[in-house]
């Protein structure tokens, strides 16, 4: 069968129309026979995020981004993105905007969830977040210690006022002289540690035989203590205590008048009587040494014994009178 020439020009002009559109969808990124899912997020600010960016899950592309538009006349911004993969999850999954990279470039990512919330659906909107990058993170850090840079260096230019204001001449040359006493100073203890050395290296064995002696000390007094520690001195204390308990009841007995040293102590009727028996026997010794032959009668020729007679000063005749 013969062709015409009009049928062959025909089927030329179709084949290029359809490559024509199969060429400019490919460089769209937008493929002609798709099956992919197709989902939707929306964005404050995308942060350069471009179109034909690789989206992926757990690190995995499963899909590219295909355009990026204005939602609204506030400047919200709407992202569409298909996914190749057959991987399912949840509508209430996040597409996070992150950094691949510390140079720079953004893409997004599918943080799936899996919950009750229903699968997924081609045309479903996903909720959208932005992941701080690098660059976020540093600024975040930086401008908190900007502010406290700030805030020191005014207070750094304070106190240099300050200083400037409260050294002036005088001030000045006071310090100098400070500085210039303090090198003597430090001159002196130099020369104070040359004379301490010199002297600890002339008594080098004084010192260790004084050391020595002080560990003999050390030990004798360490073996006296084991040998009082020997002595049972617990047991000692014990009795002296068990000692003087007794001896307190023995004081609280005579001192509440119990036992006979108690009675002598206590009762007041024997005192009076021993101090009135003590000074009778005083007038006895005394009548007897003014008196003897008043006791003592002594006759060698057997003759009649006279009668006493008492003198006119004798101390009986006193205490006779005084009593009555």
């Amino acid at each position: 069968m013969k062709i015409s020439r009009e049928l062959k020009t025909g089927i030329i002009v179709l084949g290029g129309i359809l490559l024509f559109i199969l060429g400019f969808n490919y460089l769209k990124s937008n493929p002609v026979f798709d099956t992919s899912r197709k989902y939707y997020a929306l964005y404050d600010d995308v942060g350069g995020l471009a179109p034909a960016t690789p989206v992926t899950i757990n690190g995995l592309q499963v899909g590219k981004i295909t355009s990026i538009r204005f939602f609204n006349e506030k400047g919200k911004l709407i992202v569409s993105f298909t996914v190749d993969n057959e991987f399912q999850f949840s509508k209430n999954s996040i597409a996070e905007i992150y950094d691949t990279g510390i140079i720079g470039g953004k893409s997004i990512q599918i943080l799936p969830k899996f919950d009750e919330s229903g699968i997924a659906e081609s045309g479903d909107t996903l909720q959208g977040a932005i992941k701080p990058g690098l660059t976020d993170l540093v600024t975040q850090q930086i401008a908190p210690l900007q502010q406290k840079i700030e805030s020191m260096m005014v207070n750094a230019d304070s106190v240099l006022v300050g200083f400037k204001e409260v050294l002036d001449d005088d001030a000045r040359k006071n310090l100098r002289n400070v500085i210039s006493d303090l090198n003597a100073t430090v001159a002196t203890f130099k020369n104070s540690s040359i004379v301490l050395n010199s002297f600890l290296a002339d008594n080098k064995e004084k010192l260790n035989t004084s050391v020595d002696n002080v560990a003999n000390m050390t030990e004798q007094f360490s073996e006296i203590g084991n040998k009082l520690n020997d002595a049972n001195l617990d047991q000692a204390v014990k009795d002296i205590q068990s000692t003087m308990a007794k001896l307190n009841n023995v004081l609280a007995a005579i001192e509440g008048g119990k036992g006979s040293a108690g009675k002598l102590i206590k009762d007041e009727e024997l005192y009076n009587n021993l101090s009135d028996a003590s000074g009778q026997l005083e007038l006895l010794l005394q009548d007897m040494r003014l008196n003897p032959k008043r006791y003592v009668h002594f006759s060698l020729f057997g003759k009649r014994q006279k009668e006493y007679e008492l003198p006119e000063d004798d101390p009986a005749l006193e205490t006779n009178e005084t009593n009555n």
